[in-house]
């Protein structure tokens, strides 16, 4: 019976929100991990000058509550839920890029550029793929002829 609920469960999210809510669920669980442990900002000066990392922890979390949320919406409302998950990491990888502008953190170009591939990128191609265009596996095209 719990394959026949996660069966029904994942036709109902479909690709894109399958993807929305392991998004959500991450960027969730990353921001609670500022919350429980938070890091030592090292690179993070240009956001820890407005504010301390917990509070900046609020912004992952918010971004992971809207995209996991966004998974459930119907197909093309989910829009709003790749935005705010491209968010997060985009403001951190330019605090990054300012940490290695500035020559407070020279490691900070290849972290900017892991947020810009790792997530940013991810969430773009992912965004950009539409729910229908993938043909049926081979069986069921050939049970429609």
């Amino acid at each position: 019976m719990g394959c026949k609920a996660l069966r029904r469960a994942r036709k109902h999210l479909g690709r894109r929100g399958v993807v929305l809510l392991i998004l959500g669920v991450g960027k969730i669980s990353w921001g609670a991990s500022f919350l429980v442990d938070p890091p030592e900002p090292v690179g993070l000066q240009l956001l820890t000058q407005a504010c301390g990392l917990r509070h900046w922890a609020w912004l992952w979390i918010a971004c992971g509550a809207v995209t996991a949320g966004s998974a459930f919406a119907r197909i093309g409302r989910d829009r709003v839920g790749f935005i705010a998950a491209l968010v997060p990491p985009t403001v951190w990888a330019v605090a990054y890029l300012a940490a290695v502008v500035t020559g407070s953190y020279s490691r900070g170009l290849w972290v900017a550029i892991w947020y810009l591939t790792s997530h940013v990128g991810v969430i773009m191609w992912a965004a950009s793929v539409p729910e229908y265009s993938v043909p049926k596996p081979r069986g069921q095209r050939d049970e429609a002829a």
